[in-house]
């Protein structure tokens, strides 16, 4: 009697997963452990007195700040964007849908000083805002609306598709049950797109955290006013003061893995009670 052999489900699994683990260990784990060794040489103390700094905590509370409001600012328009890109047929479609884009294929630093330009006090919009009183180039204002113009596709790639795969027989069954529109948004559309939404506010967010180009011209750089995480981390790159900067990143990676971490872990609790209703 011949043996019956046994086949995996997935050929060649274990080389596969042997090379993804390889390929995750030489980009993301091994840098980030020569970050950990090269920050280990402050010792405890060395490193608490570098994060515990007021000019360290303010460039955190900044960043986080102006982060998660960029991220919640794209949350609610991006939303309506892929909404509208989904749900409603208008002249030029096509070309906005491209337009969404556009901020991953620009180089950050031209969106900086476009943005810059344009909400300076001679600006076009910074002209008129500055009259009312409102000012945005060199203020954390200004630093969220670069946070949000390179944070707004993640919202609006990660809802649209969750959006055009709703089944529209739901809605129409909640219409003939008696319920209205907004009930039938509430109760059925938002509840499923959720999910999608949140990952796509935990990827703005994450965007946001680590980003420099774009936000490097209109902050201004001001030490304890405009100064985020990353231009402090280049600046004391620049000072050749590699342990203070490698202490300040690992300081900014484990604030925003514990972030993101608590932003998946509510994405999950809400995918599992979508699928118990």
């Amino acid at each position: 009697m011949n043996a019956i052999k046994k086949h995996r489900v997935l050929p060649g699994f274990g080389l596969s997963l042997g090379t993804s683990l390889f390929y995750l260990g030489l980009i993301v784990l091994l840098p980030l452990s020569a970050l950990i060794f090269r920050s280990s040489a402050l010792g405890w103390q060395g490193l608490w007195e570098i994060l515990g700094s007021e000019r360290v905590l303010r460039s955190y509370r900044l960043t986080l700040g102006t982060s998660f409001a960029a991220a919640g600012v794209n949350a609610v328009f991006g939303f309506i964007i892929a909404w509208f890109l989904v749900r409603v047929k208008f002249p030029g479609k096509k070309i906005v849908d491209s337009l969404i884009d556009l901020p991953f294929a620009l180089p950050t630093a031209v969106s900086g000083i476009a943005l810059t330009a344009i909400y300076s006090r001679n600006g076009w919009l910074g002209a008129p805002l500055e009259a009312l009183g409102i000012k945005v180039a060199f203020t954390p204002v200004g630093i969220t609306f670069a946070m949000i113009l390179v944070g707004l596709p993640f919202v609006v790639r990660t809802v649209q598709p969750a959006l055009e795969e709703l089944e529209t027989e739901l809605e129409e069954a909640a219409l003939s049950l008696g319920a209205g529109r907004w009930k039938t948004f509430c109760r059925v559309i938002f509840p499923m797109v959720l999910p999608s939404l949140m990952t796509g506010f935990a990827m703005a967010f994450a965007r946001a955290l680590g980003e420099y180009g774009s936000v490097v011209f209109i902050a201004g750089n001001m030490p304890m006013k405009t100064e985020i995480a990353s231009l402090l981390i280049i600046t004391k790159l620049e000072q050749y003061d590699y342990a203070g900067a490698t202490a300040i990143a690992i300081g900014m990676l484990a604030i925003s893995f514990l972030l993101l971490l608590l932003i998946n872990g509510l994405q999950s609790w809400s995918s599992r009670r979508l699928k118990g209703i």
